[in-house]
């Protein structure tokens, strides 16, 4: 057995990428505060296909040297926009018929392994701490929270964020 070198993992171009099919999936990030989480989340992004991120309230936009760092050149592949309200854009991405589903520990939350969509859908994933502020939890239509077993209830939010993206890209491919 041999590692695969550059060359043999088949990568598209960025302009491939952005002719590319995309997975009917957006990603709100609400009031997100590291940039290196933000980096990250781009670069899941740009490897399922996601159409694109909204950066709202305090999330870091590109350029930025530390979203840079961990997003490696996805910030020139997935669009993405930044709008200070939150709620315009939910409101907007409902007028258009996607789904609107918070990734957050709530009442009546569904598991993420029974979470199966059928819809395009928007994905939003909140603060480090504080999570997804209750003015934009009232506007979901859904909640995923992912089972966990040990002595914290929460993970990093970019982890997170790459479990529920390839959960929701693998049910809408």
């Amino acid at each position: 057995m041999r590692k695969l070198n550059n060359n043999e993992l088949n990568r598209i171009t960025v302009e491939d990428y952005k002719n590319a099919k995309k997975t009917p999936i957006v990603i709100v990030l609400d009031n997100v505060r590291s940039a290196h989480n933000v980096g990250a989340i781009f670069r899941t992004s740009d490897a399922f296909l996601i159409e694109k991120i909204f950066l709202c309230g305090i999330t870091p936009c590109p350029p930025n040297n530390e979203i840079r760092k961990s997003a490696l050149g996805s910030t020139n592949s997935v669009d993405w926009a930044y709008e200070s309200d939150t709620n315009k854009i939910l409101n907007n991405l409902k007028n258009s018929g996607y789904k609107i589903v918070g990734v957050e520990q709530v009442e009546n939350s569904t598991k993420l392994s029974n979470f199966k969509p059928k819809q395009p859908t928007a994905l939003i994933f909140g603060h480090e701490v504080d999570g997804i502020s209750q003015e934009v939890i009232n506007s979901c239509d859904e909640f995923l929270e992912i089972v966990q077993h040990g002595t914290k209830h929460s993970l990093n939010i970019s982890v997170c964020a790459g479990i529920v993206i390839y959960k929701a890209s693998q049910s809408l491919k």
